[in-house]
């Protein structure tokens, strides 16, 4: 047999579908997310471990719904264009032998972002700022490829064992950076995360994940959120533009000004005040020693 008819074999018979249970063994435990469920699967013969994505049809083709015309590529389509050491490697997509679409990642073996600042784990201090520079990194990369990821909360980084490094997974929600896409009415997102233009309806740009990365760094430095919310509803988003948020600096008295400046400048309100890319806002805090952010 040759490569090709091995490839076609692995994949669902010659018909270039996955057949998971032939190929894989999951876990018994399934993560869910924005639009799918998530499994660890360990290649069988290999053992070799993997994530596995399994896509919700009804919700994608809700989301999809409103960009039908637009040839929008899918999910697993942007996430193979990525390979950057801050971002989650993706390995194949596809659809299983039973039709429902998939996407094939490396394991992650770590606990998420979310975790880490629900539980005010300490062991993460002394790694803050440099978790703050990877996110930066992954995301610069997003807008460098020509895409706006518009769900940047910290569900959706994972962290290594010892919380010194982080990637970036998820790209359910992310869109081309192009006219068509970046129309009023596309409220998707996470709502404690979401900028006041997603909310208030009007045309985004890539300064939304802008505002996104700078609640979570905000979070991750104060396992608080700016505006004290805990509600997980789109009601708690309606204070982005209302309501002050509480100044960093009252958890953090000793952060340094240059971090304190640039995260404040992510979180600014109107779009023309806001820190305009990851670019320019990973230039304002290279020089600050680990030290410093304490």
């Amino acid at each position: 047999m040759g490569f090709l008819d091995n490839l076609k074999s692995a994949f669902g018979g010659g018909k270039g579908r996955l057949d998971v249970a032939k190929t894989y063994l999951l876990d018994r435990h399934s993560f869910t997310g924005t639009m799918s469920k998530f499994r660890v699967a360990t290649k069988i013969g290999t053992r070799e471990r993997f994530g596995i994505k399994f896509i919700d049809q009804e919700k994608l083709d809700y989301f999809e719904a409103r960009f039908k015309g637009l040839n929008k590529p899918p999910e697993g389509e942007i996430a193979m264009q990525f390979a950057h050491p801050r971002i989650v490697l993706t390995h194949e997509f596809g659809q299983t032998t039973t039709g429902q679409q998939y996407i094939l990642m490396e394991y992650l073996d770590g606990p998420g972002l979310d975790l880490v600042i629900r539980d005010r784990n300490p062991d993460v201090i002394p790694h803050q700022l440099k978790l703050i520079v990877h996110m930066a990194e992954a995301l610069m990369e997003v807008h460098e490829k020509k895409f706006i990821h518009r769900d940047v909360c910290p569900r959706n980084f994972i962290c290594s064992k010892d919380l010194s490094s982080l990637k970036l997974i998820d790209f359910g929600l992310t869109l081309p950076n192009e006219p068509p896409y970046r129309m009023p009415g596309n409220r998707t997102g996470t709502p404690q995360y979401m900028a006041p233009e997603i909310v208030r309806r009007r045309e985004t740009d890539h300064r939304l994940d802008l505002f996104a990365f700078g609640v979570t760094a905000y979070r991750l430095l104060t396992f608080e959120h700016p505006w004290g919310s805990t509600d997980m509803t789109g009601t708690a988003a309606l204070a982005h533009d209302t309501k002050p948020m509480k100044d960093i600096r009252e958890h953090r008295p000793n952060l340094d000004p240059r971090l304190v400046d640039a995260i404040n400048k992510c979180l600014a309100i109107k779009v023309e005040d806001r820190m305009d890319s990851f670019k320019r806002f990973l230039a304002a805090v290279k020089r600050i020693p680990a030290a410093d952010v304490k």
